[in-house]
C-alpha cells in the first residue's frame, strides 16, 4: 500500500513543481522516527517556526506540507486509490501555495516518509540534511528564529575564489545551449555502463543530468558512477542494477529511481543484445532471447517509465517528456545472417510508432534513433567475443585475414568512410528533446550508409 502512495506523490509533485522545463528532483526518505517527531502537534509548529537561510539552497524558510493517508484506502482499488491520491495531493498543494506564498520544499506523509525537492539532486540531498539539522535540535529550540550554527553567509571573496582558476574554466566550458535542454532533468539509460550507453551516459552528466545508470552489470554501473561523481564533484551519476527483460526487475528499478529523483524526464532504452547466424542454423534460444532483451524488453520499459511520466504531466498539462529508443541501421534495412537482431530492431520500429500515437496524450513522445555501426565499441572490438574476431573467424568477409580487413571492409560501406561514435547519437538525442514537435520517428544516424526514402 506504501508503494502506491510514494509512486503516485512523487512525480506529482515534480509536475507540481514544473517550471517550464522540468520539476524539483525529489529524494525520499522513510525514517519513522523523523516522520513520528515531525508530525507531533507540538514539534510541528517548532518545525514550521524554525528559520533556515541554508545558502547553498535558498531556502527561506522550512514550512512542510503535511499529507495524511487517504481515509479507508484498504477498501478501495489501486485505481480508486491513485484518483483520490492525485486529487487530495493536488488540492493539498495549492492550498500551501496560496497560504504560504510559496512551493513547499519538504512534504511529510504521514505514517509513509519524506520528500525533500530540490531544483537538482544535490539541493535535495542538501535539504535533507538541513531538515534532519532541524529535528536534531528541536529539544533545544528556545528561541525558534535563531538561525543555526551550521550555516553563515558566504563573503564575496568567498564566492570569488570558488569561481576561480580551473574552477570557472569548467563552468565556463559546460555553459552551452544544449545545457538548458537536459540540465536538471532525470534521465534513465538502460545499458548504459558500456557502449553507445556509457557514451550518453557521459555526455548528459556533463551538462548536468541526473542519470541512473541502468545495467544488469551493476559493478560496471557503479564503477562509471563513482568515476563520474568524483570528476564533477557532485552527485550527477546513480548505478542500478536491472534485466530489463524481466518485469519485476523493470518494476524495481522505476520503483527505486521514483524514490531517489521523484520521476523520469528522458527514458533511454537503450540495452540490447545480438546474435548472429544463419536462420538455416540459429537455436530457437538464442532467437528468443535476442528478442527477449531487445524487444519485449522496450515494451517492458516503456510500459512501467510512462505511468511516472503521466503523472509528471497531470499538474500542467504542459509536462513533456521523452522516451528514445536506441534502435540501429539494422531496423531500417535487413541484415544479412542477422535475422534476429534486424527482426527485433524492425519490430521496436513498430512499438516506437504505436506508443507514440498513445502516449502523445500525457505528454510522452517516443522516437528511435538508429545508428550506423559502433566499430569502436565492445560489440564490435572486444578482442575475445566481438564482431570483427566472430566475422573474421566465420569467413563473414571475403578475404579478410586480419581484424583490420574486417574492419576497413565495414568502414567502406560507409559514404563517409567510418563508424558510428557516440557523439553522433548524443546529438540526434538532444535534437529529439528539445524538438516538442516531433514523434514516433526513427531517425538514422549513419554516416549515409542507410537513407530514408
Amino acid at each position: 500500500m506504501k508503494k502506491i502512495y510514494i509512486e503516485t506523490i512523487a512525480p506529482l509533485l515534480r509536475g507540481l513543481t514544473f517550471n517550464g522545463e522540468q520539476g524539483n528532483i525529489s529524494v525520499f526518505e522513510d525514517d519513522s522516527k523523523k516522520i513520528g517527531f515531525a508530525i507531533k502537534p507540538e514539534n510541528r509548529n517548532l518545525i514550521l517556526s524554525r528559520r533556515i537561510t541554508s545558502v547553498k539552497v535558498r531556502l527561506g524558510e522550512i514550512l512542510p506540507l503535511y499529507l495524511k493517508e487517504i481515509k479507508n484506502h484498504h477498501l478501495l482499488s489501486k485505481e480508486q486509490l491513485e484518483k483520490k491520491i492525485i486529487a487530495y495531493t493536488i488540492n493539498k498543494f495549492k492550498d500551501y501555495i496560496k497560504k504560504h506564498k510559496q512551493k513547499p520544499k519538504i512534504v511529510i506523509l504521514e505514517n509513509i516518509g519524506i520528500f525533500y525537492l530540490g531544483e537538482s539532486y544535490n539541493d535535495a540531498l542538501t535539504l535533507k540534511t538541513d531538515y534532519e539539522a532541524v529535528l536534531e535540535a528541536g529539544g533545544n529550540l528556545s528561541n525558534p528564529f535563531e538561525d543555526p550554527p551550521f550555516y553563515k553567509e558566504e563573503s564575496k571573496s568567498e564566492k570569488n575564489t570558488k569561481c576561480s582558476g580551473s574552477s570557472e574554466e569548467y563552468y565556463q566550458a559546460k555553459r552551452v545551449d544544449r545545457n538548458k535542454v537536459v540540465k536538471n532533468k532525470v534521465a534513465v539509460v538502460t545499458g548504459g555502463a558500456q557502449g553507445f550507453g556509457e557514451s550518453i551516459t557521459r555526455e548528459l552528466v556533463k551538462l548536468e543530468s541526473l542519470v541512473f545508470i541502468a545495467d544488469l552489470n551493476l559493478e560496471g554501473a557503479s564503477r562509471l558512477a563513482e568515476e563520474l561523481n568524483t570528476y564533477y564533484k557532485r552527485k550527477t551519476a546513480l548505478p542500478i542494477k536491472v534485466d530489463v527483460s524481466d518485469e519485476d526487475s523493470v518494476i524495481n528499478m522505476v520503483f527505486e529511481i521514483v524514490k531517489k529523483a521523484g520521476g523520469i524526464d528522458i527514458f533511454i532504452s537503450n540495452a540490447g543484445v545480438l546474435q548472429a547466424g544463419s536462420v538455416k542454423e540459429m537455436d530457437f534460444s538464442k532467437f528468443t532471447f535476442v528478442n527477449k532483451v531487445n524487444y519485449f524488453g522496450y515494451f517492458l520499459c516503456v510500459k512501467h517509465a510512462s505511468r511516472i511520466m503521466a503523472l509528471q504531466n497531470i499538474p500542467s498539462g504542459k509536462y513533456f517528456t521523452d522516451i528514445i529508443q536506441i534502435n540501429s541501421k539494422s531496423g531500417l534495412k535487413g541484415s544479412n545472417k542477422n535475422s534476429a537482431y534486424a527482426g527485433s530492431k524492425f519490430g521496436s520500429l513498430g512499438l516506437t510508432q504505436s506508443f507514440a500515437l498513445e502516449l502523445i496524450e500525457d505528454n510522452i513522445k517516443v522516437n528511435s534513433i538508429c545508428p550506423g555501426n559502433f566499430l569502436e565499441g565492445p560489440l564490435w572490438s572486444d578482442p575475445d567475443r566481438g564482431l570483427f574476431v566472430q566475422y573474421l573467424r566465420t569467413g563473414k568477409v571475403p578475404g579478410a585475414k586480419t581484424i583490420e580487413d574486417v574492419k576497413r571492409f565495414y568502414e567502406l560501406k560507409v559514404p563517409m568512410k567510418r563508424g558510428c561514435t557516440g557523439e553522433d547519437v548524443i546529438k540526434a538525442i538532444y535534437y529529439i528533446i528539445d524538438q516538442k514537435y516531433e514523434t514516433g520517428q526513427a531517425i538514422p544516424v549513419t554516416g549515409g550508409q542507410v537513407m530514408l526514402k
